[in-house]
């Protein structure tokens, strides 16, 4: 079983999912620019040093979304996924699912971003199979912007990996495994799998890359 890894946003996506999300909700009036966006900004900085924690990143993008329910948010995910995010998918990055879908693979998707804001990115990339952050969601449907079970970030992707594999009864070290990833925050990943792959890596990442020799490549 070959199976194929792609981290989401700045790998596939030019771009990040949840930065995305919050500019749009922000030029739509839903989130207040003011305080928002420079917190916003000093999450991307502090996710890029490392400086968060996944639980603490994972709900500050979650938080967006409390007290409605995914049916309340339909209408404006839809305008989101067409407007902002399928613009920042481009053919190279389809191109590549695609081969990897026509050799065989096991193709899946695997990203910190919430299942809710980057299932339909999954859909229009081809790729059926899902690994994402979870949404808690209270007896009323409303999502609480909190997370449920192990936030799918650095060490939590590799765990929830494995869980993922078993429950469709495999094993990774069954399996002939490599991973595109652009983030020095997937390293634990890119650590575990056979064969990994920088694609626009970070500076951190890069220089990890260029140490153990793995390959790089550009993808805009």
């Amino acid at each position: 079983m070959r199976l194929t890894l792609f981290d989401l946003d700045h790998t596939l996506l030019d771009g990040d999912s949840d930065q995305l999300w919050c500019e749009f909700l922000m030029e739509r009036g839903v989130l207040p620019r003011e305080p928002f966006e420079a917190r916003n900004r000093q999450m991307a900085v502090d996710y890029a040093a490392g400086q968060v924690s996944a639980q603490d990143f994972c709900e500050f993008y979650i938080g967006t979304l409390a007290g409605r329910s995914a049916g309340d948010w339909q209408t404006l995910r839809r305008e989101f996924v067409e407007t902002r995010v399928k613009p920042r998918i481009g053919d190279a990055a389809l191109q590549l699912v695609a081969r990897h879908h026509d050799a065989g693979d096991l193709v899946v998707l695997t990203t910190a971003t919430c299942r809710f804001l980057s299932e339909l990115s999954a859909v229009h990339l081809g790729i059926s199979a899902l690994i994402a952050t979870e949404c808690e969601i209270d007896t009323d449907g409303r999502f609480t912007g909190r997370c449920s079970g192990v936030p799918n970030m650095r060490e939590g992707k590799v765990q929830r990996l494995h869980d993922w594999l078993a429950a469709h009864r495999l094993q990774l070290d069954e399996c002939q495994s490599m991973l595109y990833s652009d983030s020095i925050n997937d390293l634990p990943l890119l650590s575990t799998v056979q064969r990994a792959v920088a694609v626009n890596p970070d500076a951190r990442l890069a220089a990890v890359a260029a140490e153990r020799g793995w390959p790089v490549m550009t993808m805009r």
